[in-house]
């Protein structure tokens, strides 16, 4: 790659992080390297939760405050004006999973609206975020996707879901602020897909708003991406696509096992990263209608992207391109190619502790599963704590 290899300067990327907070994310990094480690704490914690356990304070001053912006929004911001000053920006994700009715599902739209309120004063949260499964039932998701008929009270309760994304995209089109919309397991995802769509047909009208996400290590995704982009040209609207390789590997790959079809991920991890790559340059080669989020940790697929940008005279600060990753992980990426003046965005987790405990167990599992990834996380704070210490 011609693009100098920026990711190696750990000074840069670690600035922000006192000696102390050093020490912390290289002990926890430590923690997670350690497979049975994970499994125990997973499960001690789960039964600590439930049974009550005064726990909170521990996992507040380790895991969670390593992993997640605060319990709420205003507990995030010495985070997000710290990063900013960095160059870096933020993205709120109420990290709550797994509610189940009517009641959670107005309360995860009224956090993601008063994001929205609370984004449109602050330079440095130029984004707002929601997963479908917050605002609706994944059950209802996934018989919409298998082209089954809804009952007349599953009409309603549907209903209710175009209500909720309308009303979040309505608002956010109103105060300027774009909404990135996860993308989750490949058997609900047609029904997301398909109200996502409408709403970048009723809100991408000068611009791109609403943001659907590609999980790349499906297979099919670049073709999904080539024919919403005809659809686009013909109605008329603009595209955002936030693309990342993909979150549920292990399910996805069982449940077509189970049910006995192809399952819909690429045959390897190159397949992936090809598909990856490819899905990057087929959204710069149409600029003039798509957007970009690209949310990955992976070294290589950024400096191809800058590589790309720079070939196609596409200026570091095109505010059609953001280069996004999670907040606690690769920050050797996030604040090197800030310094360098791309636009880079870090999600920020928040939520009340034991309601993000689901989230923080799947980063402390994905870290174990991800070959390299904790390996790489522990080479780099090794190599700043030296670099500190021979000063």
């Amino acid at each position: 790659m011609s693009t100098s290899r920026i990711f190696d300067n750990t000074e840069i990327a670690f600035s922000l992080k006192s000696d102390s907070e050093l020490e912390r994310a290289y002990f926890l990094f430590k923690m997670i390297s350690i497979e049975p480690l994970v499994r125990i704490g997973t499960a001690a914690t789960n039964f600590a939760i439930k049974a009550h356990l005064p726990i909170e304070g521990l996992i507040r001053s380790t895991v969670f405050d390593h992993f997640c912006g605060g319990v709420n929004e205003e507990d995030c911001l010495p985070v997000i004006d710290k990063m900013f000053q960095k160059g870096v920006s933020s993205v709120l994700d109420y990290s709550v999973e797994g509610k189940e009715n009517e009641n959670e599902f107005d309360s995860a739209m009224q956090t993601v609206l008063k994001i929205i309120d609370f984004a449109k004063n602050i330079d440095a949260i130029p984004i707002a975020v929601f997963k479908p499964s917050g605002l609706g039932r994944f059950k209802l998701y996934v018989k919409l996707s298998n082209g089954e008929k809804l009952s007349e009270n599953e009409e309603v309760e549907w209903n209710k879901v175009i209500n909720r994304f309308d009303t979040i995209c309505k608002k956010a089109k109103a105060n300027d602020v774009a909404v990135l919309i996860d993308a989750e397991e490949s058997w609900m995802q047609k029904a997301a897909d398909d109200l996502v769509t409408s709403m970048m047909q009723k809100y991408n009208t000068e611009k791109p708003i609403v943001y659907n996400t590609l999980q790349m290590y499906r297979h099919d995704r670049l073709d999904f991406l080539k024919s919403e982009h005809e659809k686009a040209l013909k109605g008329n609207y603009f595209l955002g696509y936030k693309l990342v390789r993909g979150a549920y590997m292990e399910k996805e790959n069982d449940r077509a096992e189970d049910k006995g079809y192809i399952s819909p991920i690429c045959e390897s991890k190159a397949a992936t990263d090809i598909n990856f790559n490819n899905g990057l340059l087929y959204i710069l080669d149409n600029l003039d209608c798509m957007s970009l989020f690209a949310g990955t940790h992976n070294e290589e697929s950024s400096y191809l992207l800058m590589q790309l940008m720079s070939e196609k005279g596409i200026t570091n600060s095109d505010k059609r391109i953001w280069f996004g990753q999670l907040y606690g992980m690769s920050d050797h990426i996030s604040f090197n190619l800030a310094d360098k003046g791309y636009n880079v965005a870090k999600y920020i987790p928040f939520g009340p502790v034991k309601d993000v405990m689901p989230y923080l167990i799947r980063r402390a599992e994905e870290n174990t599963s991800v070959a390299g990834q904790t390996g790489r996380e522990l080479s780099l704070l090794s190599k700043e704590k030296k670099r500190r210490k021979e000063q």
